[in-house]
């Protein structure tokens, strides 16, 4: 064997050891839990039993029921609730997002210090102090009210926001709103990549602001708002902790607040119903499938790559 041949397999050898950890992590943590949890999805297992096979019990529930195995009322109203909660909560951060990135586009003085500012709600949005600090912000005797009555003179007696089955999810939503951080950032840099002699050019025809908005920066921002909405759409299905915190963790006041991945949680951990809460997690996961499926195929005609495409 000559020398450069047992250098190329020593340089082989090398590189798959360095690959062993990811690999291991993948089989290990990845890979094996979703195959045992699709297994799980079609049994019933409480954790101190072995799991049952059921077949599509699990799903028959959910979805149809009969007088044997009533359908799950509370999984079609959690699903509706999320439902509710992504279309409205991400178009409207997406919306808030590229406003305060055109104004942290413009070339003022402490722009940098301003853009940090903005940035931080992203930091601690997902933390359990934000949403505990949420929930005392829209109490029946929080700063919102306090500030209102005081406002108002007290001519106003509003509610407790978050114990109100009509508001509480707009407090959820305002809260996901609130941290746009990340999608802002992203759209700045897409801001940055557009030429200002489009602009230019656009002005000296005569097109004001309103129309250079939706004929130069939305259709050139239009990759980067079709990936912003397909990140923010499966983050915000995921959402759990502000509404465990929120609602006090059971989806209160009479399930308005009951995200998917809480009812999730509550059938899993709090009724040791693992397999009906791994039947949910794969519903869950082909919902976002199909949704980021279409969100792909309507990208067709609406995204433009500035190639023609």
């Amino acid at each position: 064997m000559n020398t450069k041949k047992c250098i190329r397999i020593k340089e082989q050898v090398s590189s798959y050891l360095f690959l062993v950890p990811w690999l291991l992590g993948f089989f290990v943590l990845t890979l094996y839990p979703m195959i045992y949890s699709f297994y799980l999805a079609f049994t019933e297992y409480t954790i101190l039993q072995p799991p049952k096979w059921v077949g599509l019990r699990n799903l028959f529930i959910m979805f149809i029921g009969n007088a044997e195995y009533p359908r799950d009322e509370r999984f079609l109203n959690s699903l509706f609730v999320t439902l509710r909660f992504v279309f409205i909560s991400v178009p409207l951060k997406l919306a808030f997002a590229l406003a305060v990135a055109m104004l942290m586009n413009q070339k003022l003085r402490l722009i940098p210090f301003y853009r940090t500012i903005y940035y931080i709600p992203t930091l601690l949005g997902g933390s359990v102090a934000i949403a505990v600090l949420w929930r005392r912000l829209f109490a029946g005797d929080g700063a919102i009210n306090t500030l209102i009555k005081m406002l108002s003179g007290g001519a106003i007696n509003p509610p407790s926001w978050i114990s109100s089955p009509i508001f509480a999810i707009y407090t959820l939503i305002l809260l996901a709103v609130w941290q746009f951080g990340s999608p802002m950032i992203i759209f700045l840099a897409g801001l940055k990549q557009i030429p200002q002699e489009y602009y230019e050019a656009a002005s000296v025809d005569g097109a004001g602001k309103v129309k250079q908005f939706f004929a130069i920066t939305l259709p050139s921002l239009s990759p980067i708002i079709f990936f912003n909405l397909v990140m923010q759409m499966i983050s915000a299905f995921q959402s759990f902790t502000q509404a465990f915190i929120i609602s006090g963790g059971n989806g209160g006041p009479v399930d308005s607040t009951m995200f998917y991945s809480l009812y999730l949680y509550l059938r899993g951990f709090a009724h040791s119903q693992m397999g009906y809460a791994a039947a949910m997690a794969w519903v869950l996961l082909f919902i976002i499938a199909v949704l980021t499926a279409l969100t792909f195929r309507g990208s067709n005609s609406l995204v433009s790559y500035g190639g023609g495409e």
